[in-house]
């Protein structure tokens, strides 16, 4: 890696003899496709711990990251799990399914987190076409819901609606960042904004005074090797004003491993049996015990209180449940 020896680093684009990849979704048009659905319902019920509702403007996501645990979402449209990245179905009534189901929801209801978004994100790049997340926030400032709207991004056209988030009675930026090397950025987080740009975004938002965090979701395998390449994450996360962290052990079910299996061909051996190892217990503690090493070294508090591991969630509810 950059400034740090390669240790299990991927190679560049430029190693692999094609050109890298250019800003984010600058090709969406053109080599993506960008369909229509008429949704019968936006507010969804939410399957994640902590959010009590979701709402996924889009179905699909054109960032094309290869660890996505969302690429079973276009099921419904027939697209396969090796399709992901390379579609997007516009809900294009969202807004106005958000007005009318907001005016339903009961008031003792409406306590509870809202996030955007779950399978998708919320302000990928045509977002700035179609503005159906800014169309949503503007119906929950509207009717001045209550419960906190929580973002989860990785796209710095966020800051675009820095307005609406701060009318809000309650509201928070997740920012997904998973390195400060660019290049294992655009590896795996194919046209996903550069992590350095991601940074950049979550100390914006500080300084209007948005309450932030940082999604550190999945957890690279390479760290348990290299900490010291998550120690120099946690500390520009500091840097941009974040003072909690998301974090999560990479996904591996079947599906997903046969996206990044694709990825990792053609790797050097280290960072293949990086990804390997990290299917197992001892990995998971492994990079657990040296997070909380470094969590405390930089005074980030850990959401949860916890690495959350997928095959854990149904303890990770019930913890959360009798907490509250």
């Amino acid at each position: 890696m950059p400034g740090a020896g390669r240790g299990c680093a991927p190679r560049t684009a430029q190693e692999r003899g094609r050109p890298g990849s250019g800003a984010a979704g600058s090709r969406e048009e053109t080599r993506h496709g960008a369909g229509r659905d008429r949704g019968e319902d936006l507010i969804q019920k939410s399957k994640t711990p902590s959010n009590d509702y979701v709402i996924n403007p889009y179905t699909g996501c054109l960032l094309g990251c290869a660890y996505c645990f969302a690429s079973f979402a276009g099921r419904q449209f027939g697209r396969s799990v090796k399709e992901w990245g390379d579609y997007l179905y516009v809900k294009k009534n969202a807004v106005e399914l958000a007005r009318k189901e907001l005016a339903k929801m009961p008031e003792d209801k409406r306590g509870g987190t809202m996030l955007l978004s779950s399978v998708t994100d919320p302000y990928q790049g045509h977002e700035t076409k179609y503005r159906l997340t800014r169309g949503v926030l503007r119906e929950l400032k509207r009717v001045e819901y209550p419960g906190l709207v929580r973002i989860l991004t990785k796209s710095p056209v966020v800051t675009r609606d820095i307005d609406l988030l701060t009318s809000l009675p309650r509201a928070e930026v997740g920012m997904t960042v998973t390195t400060t090397d660019d290049q294992v950025s655009r590896w795996l987080e194919v046209r996903a904004p550069l992590a350095s740009r991601r940074l950049r975004t979550l100390a914006e938002l500080t300084e209007a005074g948005i309450p932030t965090y940082a999604f550190v979701g999945p957890l690279l395998p390479h760290f348990a090797t290299r900490p010291e390449l998550l120690d120099d994450l946690f500390g520009r996360l500091v840097d941009a004003g974040v003072s909690e962290v998301f974090m999560e052990h990479i996904n591996l079910k079947r599906y997903i491993r046969e996206r990044l299996d694709r990825v990792l061909t053609g790797e050097p051996e280290d960072v293949r049996e990086a990804y390997l190892q990290a299917r197992t217990k001892e990995h998971r503690e492994q990079l657990d015990v040296i997070v909380a090493e470094l969590l405390d070294r930089h005074g980030l508090r850990l959401r949860f209180e916890e690495v959350v591991h997928h095959d854990d969630n149904d303890s990770l509810r019930e913890r959360l449940a009798s907490s509250g």
